[in-house]
């Protein structure tokens, strides 16, 4: 069952529309819905929870990309492209739960720089107090599903080929 939660997943979230006024009005329940409605907010906090795993850290990547995308809903400093930084962020992780396992402080550091990206996006978006809640409970609960998911070689392709798919998207937008 845990091996086709996250294909399943995957499939449901890609065609949904990244960003772009998910909710009309900013609010808790507009937060907490908000990483389940684009693929590359899911994939990446899902990839994030898997790697974890894989390095064999209980919490501390899964609360360093809290953290650093709290941060970056905070600062709000406006990157160019931020869509293609995000999706780059899900081919990366992709690439990451396939390779060997890093020193703990680099992989903190990989993952507050990806969380950092999704925190202004999500902080363009979703302004409100509230609406920050929301997305940082809902973002909690997907990594630690992706913790309980694992990880396989297969896993690792899906997330590389998802964030490639995502990347190019990007390239028309």
């Amino acid at each position: 069952m845990k091996r086709l939660l996250l294909p399943a997943l995957c499939l449901i979230a890609l065609p949904a529309a990244a960003h772009g006024g998910h909710a009309p009005e900013p609010g808790f329940l507009a937060g907490l819905l908000h990483p389940f409605s684009g693929a590359d907010h899911l994939l990446a906090m899902l990839g994030v929870g898997m790697w974890s795993r894989r390095q064999g850290q209980p919490l501390s990547l899964p609360l360093t990309f809290l953290a650093m995308m709290a941060l970056g809903a905070f600062l709000q400093t406006g990157l160019p492209l931020p869509e293609s930084a995000l999706a780059a962020s899900v081919l990366v992780l992709g690439v990451l739960l396939a390779a060997a396992r890093l020193p703990s402080a680099m992989a903190c550091i990989v993952v507050g720089l990806f969380a950092v990206l999704h925190g202004q996006a999500h902080g363009c978006e979703l302004p409100a107090m509230a609406s920050a809640a929301g997305y940082l409970l809902s973002s909690a609960a997907l990594l630690l599903a992706g913790r309980a998911i694992g990880q396989t070689r297969w896993v690792s392709a899906l997330m590389a080929s998802a964030g490639l798919c995502l990347l190019a998207g990007t390239a028309f937008v």
